[in-house]
């Protein structure tokens, strides 16, 4: 590597956004070379084994592989820079200056200051920092934000009365052959059963995971729900609820929930 002349790849699947910072890192960093241009993450990952850049300008969200999964592969190579057009992205991490990013559309003096900072690394041969953690929390946060949130009503017809059975009021849910029966707690507390035509798999992606567990393929429960988990034979348990007569089964695959109870 020289110090003179470091070299660069810049990824971003949107040519005009790619071309812009590459006209803007020619003014902000004349001695910089870029030596590679990907459309995506694999493209990214191929070009930066053949070229072995000092710094990698990143999309985060690139098509197939992210600009958060190349950083991974290329971990502490090279320096990397995150490029993307949503502000929440930026994490604390990336302000304590173990990775940069900059926002798009570019602004002239957050490049100014990227740049000088890799500069200095660049120049002081900084041992990278190792960032498996802080790509964890940057995936987490994407995640999140791709995420809807979690259900807080259901749907469910009585007869001729249509409820709107808040989540948090459900002790579990037990898939019906094409339906799904939800135990809840009505009025004063009372136990109450209802039928809704969604099936199990497709409530259970809407639920809140810290609040409700699947614990065998056909029930999900509320967790404050649990009065006791009792270990059965070969690696099974049922669950004891609280106010509640029946016991629900728990099988093999499921019982690591409950490892620690």
């Amino acid at each position: 590597m020289s110090h003179t002349h470091p070299t660069a790849l810049v990824a971003d699947d949107e040519p005009l956004l790619r071309k812009a910072l590459l006209r803007q890192l020619a003014e902000a960093w004349p001695q910089l070379q870029v030596v590679a241009q990907a459309r995506n993450g694999r493209e990214a990952l191929a070009m930066f084994e053949a070229h072995r850049p000092d710094v990698c300008f990143l999309d985060v969200q690139m098509p197939g592989i992210s600009g958060v999964d190349a950083a991974r592969v290329i971990g502490a190579r090279a320096q990397l820079v995150f490029v993307t057009a949503f502000d929440q992205y930026a994490l604390q991490a990336f302000e304590h200056g173990a990775l940069d990013y900059l926002v798009k559309p570019v602004e002239p003096a957050r490049l100014a200051a990227t740049v000088a900072r890799l500069q200095a690394r660049l120049r002081e041969a900084t041992p990278r920092p190792d960032t498996e953690a802080l790509l964890d929390q940057l995936e987490a946060r994407l995640r999140g934000d791709a995420a809807p949130a979690p259900l807080r009503w259901i749907r469910a017809s009585v007869g001729s009365t249509l409820h709107l059975v808040p989540v948090e009021d459900i002790d579990y849910l037990r898939s019906d052959e094409k339906y799904t029966r939800i135990a809840w707690r009505g009025d004063e507390g009372r136990a109450s059963e209802t039928l809704v035509r969604t099936p199990l798999r497709e409530l259970a992606a809407q639920l809140d995971p810290t609040q409700f567990v699947q614990v065998h393929r056909s029930v999900v429960v509320n967790l404050r729900s649990i009065s006791r988990v009792q270990r059965g034979d070969n690696e099974t348990a049922s669950i004891h609820l609280k106010g509640r007569p029946e016991v629900l089964p728990v099988s093999r695959s499921y019982l690591h929930h409950f490892r620690q109870m």
